[in-house]
Order: structure tokens, then C-alpha cells, then sequence
């Protein structure tokens, strides 16, 4: 049985896309994947709004996000936490046998700028990670604030974790004052998983040389080198680069503003009509993503026979909560290529399933 995904990644994946995928492969060293791979620099670039290159590796995010705290954390990475996947960072980070600390806020509170002015201030820290949209709570930090207090701390090398808001809304990488900015391919950007890019400043690329255990499979000054003949370190995952061309012809066709204006639009219809039921809102007002809605479970309706009646009978699924807000809340994504008519479509057969839930607990 099809059924189509609506959970915050990854996210259904067009036909077009698909197709995509089945050209004929290439060698990863000719001239016609030199040709692939610069042709989609620009749009990339574009994206991220970044004159800096954009690297691909074939690996999830999570093989680019410690990666790149191999190659710039030389005393010690501060950690902004505030949801699962960006709690998740000081595990890795403290796996590879680097020191690490932790600026810890509850789930679905965004960083707050001047508590992460306070800790880089004691100038213990040379990298800062954090995730821009923490998928597991449906909270959005304002990368523009954070970034605004980094920029006061020149030593401090940024890694930007935008896995599910890259190419959602602007986010504007050489302004912000971004060093290293990760996205992933199966989330926003409607491909399906497997692909990661990055972007790597010179500065980063500067404190990568001074790394002595920084690896291969994720060296920046290895990526860059490659990146100059227009390849990639190793074998690339050729039919994701196929796909990622056709939604970046995608993208230019529907013009990078009314992209980023869908998705707030469609963010807006899914958050009114939840409302609508007495469903609240779990992120802190002001602070929620607009590429998924995070919802208190507060009605107390039974999630998984929700989840099983939508597959089952409207062929369709939305995620039943994250880790330890399993069944406490539910995540509905709105991003990638979703319409009007799709979200529509999607709170029709929410509205009746629903109708045939039955509610563990009242309110």
C-alpha cells in the first residue's frame, strides 16, 4: 500500500524528481560529471546566499555536522540545545573526544541570545553548533539574532544545522556571518535521503589546515580541492545530484519568494485549522517552524490509531511525536513541494479521521 508522507522528513518526493533519477549513470571523474556538478553551483550558491562553494557528500547531515567538528573545534564547541537532534550534537561531539559544553534551554524554547552571549563570553569555546529549525519540537531560533552575537566573538567558528529550512525561507549565509552551513536532502528540498551539502567558508577552511585529526571523508580542505576541478572527495551518489538538478530547475521556475511565501502560507493553514480543533501550539509563541507545526496533544486523542485510521483509509501519515514527546504531541510537515490543494486535502481527511479517534484522556 502507497500512502504519502507528511512527517517532517523525509517528505514525498515528486514524480518529476523520480524521474529524474533514472538517467543513465556517469563517471564521477569525466568531464560530464565536471559539467553536472558546476552547472548546479550557482543555483546552490543562490540558495544560500553565499559566494562561498557549495560541497556535496554522500552521507545523512549527521556524516557533515561531525564531520565539521573534526575540522574547527580545536578547544572546545559550545553546544546550543533546545530539542532532540540538537541535544543529540553534544553526544557526537563528545564521541569524537572533543570537550564540550552545553547551552541547554527546555524543548521548544529558542536560544536565547544572551545567554549564549554570557558563555562564549568566558572564551573557552572555538565553535558553536546549532540547529536553526529543531524538527523534533517544531522550534524555529532566529538564526539572525544568534548569528549577531557569534560575529562578536571572532574566534568562534559557526556551524549551522538547516536541514529543514534551507530553501523554506531565506537564510542568508554570508550576511548572517555563517562559517559552515549543513543542509540535508530529504527535508525541505523534496529529494529523497542520502545527499548533504554544505557550505564552508575560508575562515572555516583556515581552521580545518590546523586540525591534525580532522579525517578524509569529510576533510573541508579535501572537499575544496575537488570542488576546484568540480568534483567531489569520493564516489558521489550520482542519481541524488539528477534529482537535486531538477528540483533546483524547480525552484528557479517558481522563483525564490513566492517559495519561501508558499510555505508560510501553507505553515499558517495547517496552525489556523489546529487551532480551530483547541490543539495549542508546543514551541514558544513567536518561535515556531514554518516548514512543520508541532502540536500539544492537550485533546488527548489516541495518536497511533489517528496515524493508523490516515494510512489505512486517506493513505496518508503525520508523525505521532518525537522521543520523550511521543504521544504528547504530533508534527505535521508543510514543507517542500505541498500546495494549497494538497494541505487541503490533508485536513479533510484529518478532520475525518479524527471524527473516528477515540481520546485517552480528556483535557
Amino acid at each position: 500500500m502507497s500512502y504519502k508522507l507528511f512527517i517532517p522528513g523525509p517528505i514525498a518526493v515528486s514524480e518529476k524528481t523520480l524521474r529524474a533519477m533514472t538517467q543513465p549513470l556517469i563517471g564521477h571523474r569525466s568531464t560530464d560529471f565536471v559539467a553536472l556538478y558546476q552547472a548546479i553551483q550557482p543555483d546552490l550558491q543562490a540558495l544560500a546566499a553565499t559566494q562561498d562553494p557549495v560541497y556535496l557528500s554522500t552521507s545523512s547531515a549527521w556524516g557533515a555536522m561531525e564531520g565539521s567538528l573534526r575540522n574547527v573545534t580545536r578547544k572546545k564547541v559550545l553546544c546550543c540545545m533546545n530539542g532532540a537532534f540538537s541535544d543529540k550534537w553534544l553526544d557526537v561531539a563528545q564521541r569524537c573526544g572533543l570537550a564540550a559544553g552545553a547551552l541547554k534551554f527546555e524543548w521548544g524554547q529558542p536560544i536565547d541570545p544572551a545567554a549564549l552571549r554570557r558563555e562564549l563570553a568566558t572564551g573557552q569555546y572555538d565553535a558553536l553548533t546549532l540547529i536553526h529549525n529543531e524538527t523534533s519540537c517544531g522550534c524555529m531560533t532566529d538564526l539572525a539574532a544568534v548569528m549577531a552575537v557569534v560575529r562578536e566573538f571572532p574566534d568562534v567558528i559557526s556551524i549551522i544545522d538547516t536541514v529543514s529550512s534551507f530553501s523554506a525561507l531565506p537564510i542568508r549565509k554570508d550576511e548572517l556571518g555563517v562559517d559552515v552551513l549543513i543542509t540535508g536532502s530529504q527535508k525541505a528540498l523534496a529529494l529523497p535521503p542520502g545527499l548533504s551539502l554544505l557550505s564552508v567558508s575560508a575562515r572555516a577552511r583556515a581552521r580545518a589546515a590546523t586540525a591534525p585529526q580532522r579525517g578524509y571523508y569529510f576533510d573541508f580542505l579535501e572537499f575544496q580541492k575537488n570542488h576546484e576541478n568540480g568534483m567531489t572527495p569520493s564516489t558521489p551518489v550520482i542519481p541524488l545530484i539528477y534529482a537535486l538538478r531538477s528540483k533546483l530547475e524547480d525552484i528557479r521556475a517558481e522563483g525564490l519568494e513566492a517559495r519561501y511565501a508558499r510555505h508560510a502560507r501553507l505553515n499558517q493553514t495547517v496552525r489556523a485549522w489546529a487551532q480551530a480543533k483547541g490543539f495549542t501550539l508546543f514551541p514558544q509563541e513567536g518561535y515556531g517552524s514554518v516548514t512543520l507545526n508541532c502540536f500539544n496533544n492537550n485533546l488527548g486523542y489516541d495518536l497511533p490509531a489517528l496515524n493508523k485510521l490516515l494510512k489505512s483509509k486517506h493513505h496518508l501519515v503525520i508523525d505521532g511525536g518525537y522521543g520523550k514527546l511521543k504521544g504528547k504531541t504530533f508534527r505535521i510537515s508543510n514543507m517542500g513541494d505541498e500546495t494549497e490543494a494538497t494541505i487541503a486535502s490533508l485536513l479533510q481527511s484529518l478532520d475525518a479521521a479524527l471524527a473516528e479517534t477515540p481520546k485517552l484522556a480528556t483535557a
